[in-house]
């Protein structure tokens, strides 16, 4: 008969299994050796064993190992395993990729106020960011164009406690709209922007069911012209309609614009 043998490791050496948790798509994770951070695609089988791959928010994607103990959720350690599996649920998330807090109530509104420049705007922020906002008790407003800019931040007032944050399209050098946002100069305002003449084009071309966004002659009214291109009836507010349907999450939107809206819903909620 063998001999019993104790076990003399330390506690402090004995590793700790890690929580398993279902690799189900849009899962946020960190692969914990290299850092890098993405949403689940897909999981596959393989002649080394089951590997996941993830897509950052870049559009980025790289594959790895499914692991014990490979990768951070929130910054915990965690073991992925294939979906369908008897681990936990994984916990929800908001369209942005943030864990979703289950019956939280919004905070009364902050001072701070994000502005974008029309209605199409704040639609689309509200549609991907609109639960992490009213945790963080920000509104966003819309300004119909951005000429009274410094106008508009002097009547605002910004202070540390009352940051402003200002999204403005088609923020380009020698654009009107970067020597208008030039002419802001406040510490507790920031003004940011994306290179697209208007939001619509931040929506992925691959999301809307196009090729891509059509090219539209100087001197004819952007909205229209693209209409026309996809042989779209010219009705622009119909189709907003049709393009902000298609957006289901931040997977739906380029990065140019994502990364801006992010750093200003940070900038407005700094603590003072």
């Amino acid at each position: 008969m063998r001999s019993y043998q104790p076990d003399l490791t330390p506690p402090w050496k004995k590793s700790v299994p890690a929580p398993e948790v279902p690799a189900e798509p849009d899962l946020v994770v960190e692969e914990a050796a290299t850092g890098f951070c993405g949403a689940v695609i897909r999981c596959e089988k393989t002649a080394q064993g089951p590997t996941v791959t993830l897509e950052d928010r870049f559009g980025k994607h790289r594959v790895f190992p499914m692991e014990p103990r490979g990768f951070l959720l929130e910054g915990r350690v965690v073991t992925l395993v294939r979906p369908g599996s008897s681990a936990p649920a994984r916990p929800a998330r908001t369209a942005s990729g943030s864990l979703a807090v289950p019956g939280a109530r919004a905070r009364v509104a902050r001072a701070g106020r994000i502005y974008v420049e029309g209605r199409h705007d704040a639609e689309l922020v509200e549609r991907v960011w609109g639960d992490d906002l009213r945790i963080e008790g920000v509104v966003v407003e819309y300004l119909e164009g951005i000429d009274d800019l410094p106008a508009i931040v002097r009547d605002f007032s910004p202070g540390p406690d009352a940051r402003l944050g200002v999204l403005v399209d088609h923020l380009v050098p020698g654009s009107k709209e970067s020597r208008i946002a030039a002419q802001v100069s406040d510490g507790d305002v920031l003004v940011v922007g994306h290179p697209y003449i208007d939001v619509w084009e931040a929506v992925k071309p691959s999301s809307v069911g196009i090729p891509s966004w059509p090219g539209v002659p100087h001197g004819q009214d952007w909205k229209t012209g693209v209409c026309r291109a996809l042989s779209w009836p010219e009705n622009t507010g119909a189709a907003w309609q049709r393009i902000l349907s298609t957006v289901r999450s931040y997977r739906d939107l380029e990065p140019e614009l994502l990364g801006r809206v992010e750093e200003l819903i940070d900038f407005v909620t700094a603590p003072e």
